[in-house]
C-alpha cells in the first residue's frame, strides 16, 4: 500500500512561487502515475497535474498550464509541483495522488495524501 505525505504549503501573496513536494513510501512508486488536484473552498476537486514515471509523461490542467510544473525524482520517491505566477484562485488544498493510468479524473486514483493548504492573498 502506498503513502502520500504532501509538503511545502503556505501563505503568499499573488505572483509568488511555492514548491509542493509529494513524498511516498510503501509501494513500487515507479509503477504508478501520480497526480496533483486541489479543491477550493465550495468547489469541487479539480485535476491540476499528473506524470507517469514509466516514460516521463506529463499533462497539465489548462489553467495552470505554463505557470506549474510537475516534476519527479525517482531516487527520493518524491513529485514536485513547482507553483510560478501564484494567483488568487489558485487558493486551495492541493493533494497529491497515486493511480495505474493517467488520467484527470479523481476517482482513477486509487491512494490520497492528506493535502497542504495553500492560500494566496491578492
Amino acid at each position: 500500500q502506498v503513502q502520500l505525505v504532501e509538503s511545502g504549503g503556505g501563505l503568499v501573496q499573488a505572483g509568488a512561487s511555492l514548491r509542493l513536494s509529494c513524498a511516498a513510501s510503501g509501494g513500487t512508486f515507479s509503477s504508478y502515475v501520480i497526480g496533483w488536484f486541489r479543491q477550493g473552498p465550495g468547489k469541487e476537486r479539480e485535476f491540476v497535474a499528473a506524470i507517469r514515471w514509466t516514460d516521463g509523461s506529463t499533462h497539465h490542467a489548462n489553467s495552470v498550464k505554463g505557470r506549474f510544473t510537475i516534476s519527479g525524482d525517482n531516487a527520493q520517491n518524491t513529485v514536485y509541483l513547482q507553483m510560478n505566477s501564484l494567483k488568487p484562485e489558485d487558493t486551495a488544498v492541493y493533494y497529491c495522488a497515486a493511480g495505474a493510468f493517467l488520467h484527470t479524473h479523481a476517482a482513477m486514483y486509487d491512494y490520497w495524501g492528506q493535502g497542504t493548504q495553500v492560500t494566496v492573498s491578492s
